[in-house]
C-alpha cells in the first residue's frame, strides 16, 4: 500500500507539473499574441494617422490654390509646397492639367517627341504615338507612321483590339500596344485627358513637356522658382480648376503616406463639396 501511495503521489506531482508547464506556456502565448495585436494596432493607427495627414495636405491645398492674393497662393506649376500638420511633415505638389499633353488632343508629333524626352527609342517613340492615334480616333486606317489598328493587336495576342474612341482615362495607355509598363510610369505623370487642349499651357507645364514642344525650360523654371509672377498675372484664381495633386506626409516615426488624385473645384453634382474627384490613389509609401 505504501509503494501504491507513493507511486500516486509521484504521478499527481508529475501532472502538478506538466499542467504548471501547459499553463505557463499558455500565458506566455497569450502575452506574445497581445504584444502583437498592440504592436499591429499602433501601425494601424500611425498608418491612418499618416493617411488622414495627406488628405489634409490636399484639402489645404485647394483653399490655397484659389486665393486672390498672389503671395499667399499656392501655384499650380508642380512645385513643392511644405506644410506641417501637428506631427506630421507634409509635402505638396499641384499641376494644373492644361500643363499637360491630353491624349485626346495632341497630334502624333507632340507625342512622340515627349516619348523621345522620356527616354523612348526614336522607332518606339513614334511607333507608340502612332498607336495612341490609332487608339482614339474612329477609323481603321494605320497610321503612316507608327500605328496600330485591330490586325496588330491580334498578331500580338491582344483581342480587344484598338478602342476607335477618345481615352476616357490615363490608364487606358497600358492596353496600347506597346506600352510598357516602364514607359507607362514615366510618360503617365505628364499626360491628361482633362485638358482639351492641342497645346499644353507652358505656364503650367513640366520641363519634359516643355521641351517636348521644343521651349527652352530654364527661363520658365527660373520664373516659378523666383516669383511665379508669370501664373499670377495671367489666370485669374490661378490656375484652370482641374488640378492634379500630389500630398505626401511624413510622421516622426518614419512612416509615408501619399495620396494623388485629380480635382476640378466646384463640386460637381453633389451639393455642398468643395471639388469633384476625378482619380483618386493613395496608400503607404515606401521610406
Amino acid at each position: 500500500m505504501t509503494r501504491i501511495a507513493t507511486r500516486a503521489r509521484g504521478a499527481a506531482l508529475l501532472l502538478v507539473l506538466w499542467l504548471i508547464v501547459l499553463l505557463a506556456t499558455l500565458v506566455g502565448t497569450f502575452a506574445v499574441t497581445a504584444r502583437i495585436e498592440n504592436q499591429q494596432g499602433r501601425l494601424l493607427g500611425r498608418g491612418l494617422v499618416a493617411d488622414q495627414a495627406a488628405r489634409a495636405g490636399l484639402e489645404y491645398a485647394m483653399t490655397r490654390v484659389d486665393l486672390d492674393d498672389a503671395q499667399a497662393r499656392w501655384h499650380p506649376d508642380g512645385r513643392p509646397y511644405p506644410w506641417r500638420f501637428h506631427d506630421a511633415e507634409v509635402e505638396v505638389r499641384i499641376v494644373d492639367e492644361r500643363g499637360k499633353v491630353d491624349l485626346n488632343a495632341a497630334d502624333g508629333e507632340l507625342l512622340a517627341a515627349l516619348l523621345r524626352v522620356l527616354g523612348a527609342e526614336p522607332g518606339e517613340a513614334d511607333a507608340v504615338a502612332g498607336a495612341i492615334l490609332d487608339w482614339r480616333d474612329e477609323d481603321s486606317l494605320v497610321q503612316p507612321v507608327g500605328g496600330a489598328e485591330d490586325p496588330d493587336y491580334a498578331a500580338a495576342g491582344r483581342p480587344y483590339g484598338a478602342k476607335d474612341a477618345p481615352f476616357e482615362s490615363i490608364a487606358e495607355l497600358e492596353q496600347v500596344l506597346g506600352m510598357t509598363p516602364a514607359l507607362y510610369e514615366t510618360l503617365s505623370a505628364h499626360v491628361t485627358v482633362h485638358s482639351r487642349l492641342p497645346i499644353p499651357d507652358q505656364q503650367f507645364a513640366s520641363a519634359e513637356v516643355l521641351q517636348a514642344m521644343g521651349v527652352d525650360a530654364d527661363p520658365i523654371l527660373a520664373a516659378r522658382a523666383a516669383t511665379g509672377a508669370l501664373l499670377a498675372a495671367a489666370v485669374p484664381g490661378g490656375g484652370s480648376g482641374t488640378y492634379s495633386i500630389d500630398s505626401r506626409a511624413r510622421l516622426g516615426d518614419g512612416r509615408i503616406s501619399v495620396l494623388r488624385a485629380i480635382v476640378r473645384t466646384g463640386g460637381g453634382a453633389i451639393p455642398g463639396t468643395a471639388y469633384q474627384v476625378l482619380s483618386w490613389e493613395e496608400g503607404a509609401s515606401a521610406q
